[in-house]
């Protein structure tokens, strides 16, 4: 893999595991497709089902970058040191880095960790400041979706497309669109356990924090018609991964 020709920004980075197949597009470095190759298609059996996708159609993505002066964020263009990874055959982890420019003597790397068996994607921040300065930045992860109902509802089977936000204090909740729009929504701000994600029909994407580490969630309506659904956390002073 690390052979091939580094891969630009606005190209896109293929990632293949048992149960997954992802996009990451160097744009941001964001998560714009995701599908499952063990789950059918709601409609069409011989399809994957996919649960993120980002087209004329229908926008449903995984952004997340860093709040500070020079600090990259979803927007930001990254390179890779390749375009395809494949989990490999007795092989439990796969790494995918991708690099932002230098700013101010602080390189960042956003790090995508998938896992054998597991739905679960781990993404972090490497972080290394060879400048005089100190830096204090925060890391947000974001999911951002349409209003556009999930797929396989009905009016005689009613499903919740929407956020999910939990705390141990405060419990599960489910707050809609049409509550964020409206600026109702109403949800714990801060803790320090917890997860916030986006549920349609039988599925939820969650970004999940390290428990015990403090945390601010977040949801909003953004242009366009979309909703942003979040959290920031601490990335820390020192070089480090969060």
């Amino acid at each position: 893999q690390q052979t091939q020709p580094a891969v630009e920004s606005g190209a896109l980075v293929y990632v293949e595991t048992d149960l997954l197949r992802a996009r990451i597009s160097t744009s941001g470095g964001n998560l714009r497709h995701l599908e499952f190759t063990k789950h059918r298609d709601t409609f069409d059996s011989d399809k994957p089902f996919v649960l993120l996708e980002e087209d004329a159609a229908h926008t449903y993505t995984a952004q997340s970058g860093l709040i500070g002066s020079g600090m990259p964020n979803h927007r930001t263009q990254y390179s890779s040191a390749a375009e395809r990874y494949r989990l490999g055959e007795g092989k439990q982890d796969l790494e995918v880095r991708l690099t932002a420019p230098a700013a101010g003597g602080v390189q960042v790397t956003k790090i995508f960790r998938f896992h054998r068996n597991s739905y679960v994607i781990d993404v972090g921040f490497e972080v290394t400041n060879q400048g005089a300065a100190a830096i204090r930045p925060y890391a947000y992860f974001q999911l951002v979706r349409d209003d556009k109902p999930a797929a396989g509802g009905s009016r005689m089977v009613p499903t919740f497309t929407g956020v999910a936000i939990y705390t141990e204090k405060e419990k599960f909740e489910k707050i809609t669109f049409e509550k964020i729009a409206e600026g109702k929504a109403s949800y714990p701000k801060n803790a320090r356990d917890g997860w916030i994600g986006m549920l349609q029909h039988y599925f939820v994407s969650a970004w999940l924090p390290p428990k015990g580490e403090p945390r601010e969630f977040y949801m909003r309506r953004l242009d366009g018609g979309l909703y942003a659904a979040g959290t920031i956390v601490p990335a820390g002073a020192r070089t480090g991964t969060w």
